[in-house]
């Protein structure tokens, strides 16, 4: 669980590059998108002494401020809210974006002091050139075996990045398809609300953690 969550980290921190040259990612192909980015800010963590210390602030701002704005996740919440999603008002959906949000911040933000001599490979795509939705599957060196790290990333023309990530595969296991059956539960439990408040609540005790 540890090294799942330390490579979640990876994938969100390998989004954080996109806010810098803007051209450039509108046109780069995904696959090399994701190694340029995941070289960059790998580096760029193995450089900062107040992430490797476990600065949560600083670790928390980089995320919130450069990650999640290139994460389509809107796409993402409604995934992981899987057919429920329709239920929701739109104020509710509102909610669950912010608290979801949160969750994965709190939760994957701790996890990036892990990062320090790791290395990404990406494998060759199976795309075709006018594919819009693609897996782009990379392997994360470091000490031990190699781990898989696959993401789903979709072009979204006219929003500035050309590509935004929408899930991540962790070790044979997608992102999305993990929050689905907890969701799913809360909800059956007691409707939306009740996954709010879970989500609030969880997130309340990640902040005083």
């Amino acid at each position: 669980m540890k090294r799942r969550s330390w490579l979640a980290a990876l994938f969100m921190s390998a989004a954080a590059g996109l806010t810098s040259l803007p051209s450039l990612a509108q046109d780069e192909a995904p696959d090399a998108m994701v190694k340029r980015l995941s070289t960059e800010v790998l580096a760029t963590i193995k450089a900062d002494p107040a992430i490797q210390a476990g600065d949560m602030n600083r670790i928390i701002a980089l995320v919130d401020s450069k990650i999640m704005p290139n994460v389509n996740f809107s796409r993402m919440t409604a995934s992981a809210v899987g057919r429920y999603w329709r239920q929701a008002t739109p104020e509710q959906q509102k909610q669950l974006q912010d608290e979801f949000k949160t969750l994965l911040v709190r939760t994957y933000a701790g996890a990036l002091r892990q990062v320090s001599d790791q290395t990404v490979e990406v494998q060759p795509m199976r795309s075709a050139p006018g594919d819009e939705d693609v897996v782009v599957r990379t392997l994360v060196k470091g000490r031990g075996d190699p781990v898989q790290l696959d993401y789903r990333l979709h072009k979204t023309p006219g929003q500035g990045t050309g590509w935004k990530i929408y899930d991540l595969n962790v070790l044979g296991i997608w992102l999305v398809d993990t929050y689905r059956p907890q969701f799913a539960q809360q909800i059956n439990a007691g409707g939306i609300d009740k996954l709010l408040q879970t989500l609030s609540e969880r997130n309340k005790t990640n902040s005083a953690s």
